[in-house]
């Protein structure tokens, strides 16, 4: 039996070994799978996507198996799932369903992949710090090949991205691993504006170095696009945060940019062209535009069907008069979504995308003392929500969205910031301590505290022996005088004060500190508190106290003795109630009292000798000291039937 129960024991913890095994190959699969899909993302969106599919395959088994490992639900879930169902159901009005909804399932299903992978897996700031070592090396990669690109590159003339007629000199356009150099321009606001925030709230100098030394970089590598809207977009990012936060930015904006338009008059001409029309990108954009409101006038629910701008563009043709050109989008993010899926869906996409930036935005962050992982929280913060309003910028005059890979960097940075909105959040533990303070002021009032709470602890074992050893040693006040008899007709119980008793704490083994004596400490470290809210009693008040505490307790047991001679039937309680008013009258006259009453006297003050001999007699002595009405009713009944017999003895003498 005992084998039995051994190999069940055995076989039960190989299972949970493995188990455990289990567990950890997944959870290194779904984090592995999201370096690499971040990594590789802005390199080989193709290998992107395969690491996409198999750490998201691992996160859901996670789910399942996994019990510690939970699904969570980000802020913008909500109009997340309605932008998927509202552009499911706009595959219905597209003039190609099987194209609209092939295209559906393939780019909507990795983006919410890709949202769902990095919000379900990272929740941890260490887990943002690696991520952010990782896309940092991938994207010093993009730049240096778009130097590489500038120096050695090929010649574009022939490419569709320049108006050669406009723009003569212009021969070099870098576009780096992306397909186009408005493309890689976009991406590069998304990097800059990510760096400009961890250089806001970079906590050393080294730090602020490298961050500015790779914003330069990035800066000159967006130069080499020649992306007007780019340039101009994180120009006004970049200098609106300096006017409104810090001027310093602003400066150094307006240097920087003035360096690179001396440097390469070509940029300078093609940003002041964005001004005039002498540039056909610019008028074909205004066609487009045109075209596209004329789309969601005649499609305002359900669009012309998810990814089929190009099948129905040549409808609304009014610039390009069937030129043999494919225009695959509008060049604005804004009506491109409205025509596609209509406004509703539109409307739920940008409550998704406007709400992220946001939040990343006001995300408070509690604490005076920055440590180096809030400052990591504080600047990735800053840093999506510029990042995110940049693509809200560019998509004005680019649908920089249309493209796959940028796409799920968007929902790969709202992801990040959902992810942050949980490490945001004040830990409940510590929830209670309403002060930021330096280290070093923290050591010296935790040390205070510390001492104050051993001298109370000291304090209270002093006291403690003083009350022993004085009830020991010292007789109590109410053992010193003789027992008063009471009846109902004659005493009125009258309240007697008590001194002020210190109110009980819920939990005796805590030392209370109020709001001022914490302000104190942290003001000086070294001083005693102000105030105490529940000061403790001296030896004397509770040597005064427990004496009223003891003569209430007799007055309540003569009390009931008074009340049991009245109750008894067949008793003479006629003389014992007439007796005991002249009693007391006698006594509170200061007159001797009666010779019957001198032995309980003597008796009562030899109870007192014999419990300052002996203090394991204090209750024997109570009882003495406590002669009720009844004993003394009796006592006075034994006299009156000795005077009767003395009465007898004598008539019998005078008979004889």
């Amino acid at each position: 039996m005992e084998e039995n129960q051994t190999s069940a024991h055995i076989r039960q913890k190989r299972r949970a070994i493995l188990q455990e095994r289990r567990r950890r190959r997944l959870r290194v699969i779904a984090w592995y799978g999201l370096l690499a899909e971040v990594f590789l993302l802005p390199l080989s969106p193709g290998a992107a996507t395969f690491a996409l599919l198999v750490a998201s395959l691992a996160t859901g088994l996670r789910l399942w198996k996994d019990e510690s490992f939970s699904f969570r639900h980000l802020p913008f879930d909500v109009p997340a799932i309605l932008f998927v169902v509202i552009s499911a159901l706009s595959v219905l009005a597209s003039p190609n369903r099987a194209f609209s909804f092939y295209n559906y399932y393939n780019l909507v299903g990795v983006y919410v992949l890709t949202y769902l992978l990095v919000g379900q897996n990272v929740r941890q700031a260490q887990q943002m710090k690696t991520i952010l070592r990782v896309a940092g090396v991938s994207a010093v990669l993009v730049i240096l090949y778009g130097y590489y690109q500038f120096l050695f590159g090929i010649d574009i003339s022939s490419m569709k991205w320049v108006d050669g007629d406009a723009f003569p000199e212009l021969r070099k356009r870098v576009f780096s691993t992306w397909e186009n150099p408005n493309i890689l321009a976009g991406y590069l606001d998304i990097v800059i504006c990510l760096a400009f925030g961890l250089f806001m709230h970079a906590g050393t100098r080294r730090k602020r170095m490298m961050f500015g030394a790779f914003m330069l970089a990035a800066a000159a590598c967006l130069a080499m696009t020649y992306a007007r809207g780019a340039c101009l977009v994180i120009a006004v990012i970049l200098a609106g945060y300096g006017a409104l936060k810090d001027r310093r930015v602003l400066l150094a904006c307006l240097i920087v940019g003035a360096l690179l338009l001396a440097v390469d008059p070509v940029l300078y001409e093609r940003l002041t062209s964005v001004f005039t029309k002498v540039d056909t990108s610019t008028e074909m954009r205004l066609a487009f535009w045109e075209s596209t409101v004329a789309m969601i006038q005649d499609h305002p629910f359900l669009g012309i069907g998810w990814g089929a701008y190009w099948l129905v563009y040549p409808e609304y043709d009014f610039y390009l008069q069937g030129a043999d050109v494919l225009i695959v989008h509008a060049h604005n993010i804004y009506l491109n979504y409205m025509a596609e899926i209509g406004i509703p869906g539109a409307v739920a996409f940008f409550w998704f995308f406007f709400g992220t930036m946001f939040l990343a935005l006001h995300l408070p962050f509690a604490g005076a003392e920055k440590t180096e992982e809030q400052r990591l929280l504080r600047g990735l913060s800053l840093g999506l929500g510029l990042a995110v309003l940049s693509v809200a910028l560019n998509g004005l005059t680019d649908d920089l969205l249309f493209n796959i890979p940028s796409s799920m960097v968007l929902w790969m940075m709202a992801a990040f910031v959902g992810a942050l909105s949980f490490l945001s959040q004040p830990d409940p533990a510590g929830s209670s301590c309403c002060f930021h303070l330096p280290r070093e002021t923290m050591r010296a009032v935790v040390s205070k505290a510390s001492i104050l709470w051993q001298q109370k602890d000291t304090g209270e074992k002093s006291m403690a022996e003083k009350e022993e050893n004085t009830e020991k040693t010292t007789p109590s006040a109410e053992k010193t005088e003789a027992p008063v008899p009471e009846t109902p007709e004659v005493t009125e119980k009258t309240p007697k004060k008590q001194p002020e008793q210190v109110e009980e704490t819920e939990h005796p083994g805590s030392m209370t500190l109020s709001a001022d004596d914490i302000a104190e400490l942290v003001k000086e470290a070294t001083a005693l508190p102000n105030h105490s809210p529940a000061p403790e009693m001296t030896a004397g008040e509770e040597q005064a106290g427990e004496p009223a505490r003891k003569n209430e307790a007799e007055e309540a047991s003569e009390e009931e003795a008074t009340e049991e001679p009245a109750a008894s039937p067949g008793e003479n309680t006629e003389t014992p109630v007439k007796a005991a008013p002249a009693q007391v009258q006698d006594m509170d006259d200061g007159t001797a009292a009666p010779a019957d009453a001198e032995p309980a006297d003597k008796e009562a003050k030899v109870g007192e000798a014999g419990k300052n001999l002996d203090p394991q007699a204090d209750a024997d002595n109570d009882n003495d000291a406590d002669l009720p009405l009844k004993q003394q009713a009796s006592h006075d009944q034994d006299k009156q039937e000795a005077d009767s017999h003395e009465g007898t003895d004598k008539h019998i003498k005078s008979d004889n």
